[in-house]
């Protein structure tokens, strides 16, 4: 249980990061390793919190999502009540996809997933509803060239 993650450990992690609904037979084969050994490793990766969950990822366009907005979110204010109010808003806004705080001259940065500018307007105006910033901008995607949820292992 303590052992380190090991190459095999990682292209079990890179086969499954591209596809996590393949069999344990499928994955064994894949990595060279026998079904059970195979199985007792997923397990230990999802025991050692290694893999997260495993999701479905839907194409945000065949949902209706089509625009993914970064908003840039500048505070003046550091204090409790206000970080409780804006991870608040964070965690309940459904349309934030990603949130981070950041170093350097901006505070947080926002993925946001909606349907069109219309919808963002609507979205913006609930986030400063319940959250005060000094400062916000918004920069629309217009094309993405790269967009992955497979870490580089």
């Amino acid at each position: 249980m303590n052992r380190k993650m090991d190459e095999i450990d990682r292209r079990i992690l890179r086969v499954l990061q591209r596809d996590a609904s393949l069999s344990v037979d499928a994955v064994a084969e894949r990595v060279h390793l026998s079904r059970n050994a195979c199985w007792r490793r997923i397990k230990t990766l999802e025991e050692k919190k290694i893999i997260a969950r495993r999701v479905a990822l839907v194409t945000p366009e065949a949902v209706g999502l089509d625009l993914t907005v970064f908003v840039l979110v500048r505070t003046n204010r550091h204090d409790a009540e206000w970080l409780t109010l804006f991870d608040n808003a964070v965690q309940t806004l459904p349309e934030i996809i990603g949130a981070h705080r950041m170093s350097g001259d901006l505070d947080y940065i926002l993925q946001v997933r909606v349907a069109c500018v219309a919808a963002y307007d609507k979205f913006y105006q609930r986030l400063i509803a319940r959250v005060p910033v000094s400062d916000i901008s918004a920069s629309f995607v217009m094309d993405d060239i790269k967009c992955t949820t497979e870490l580089p292992l």
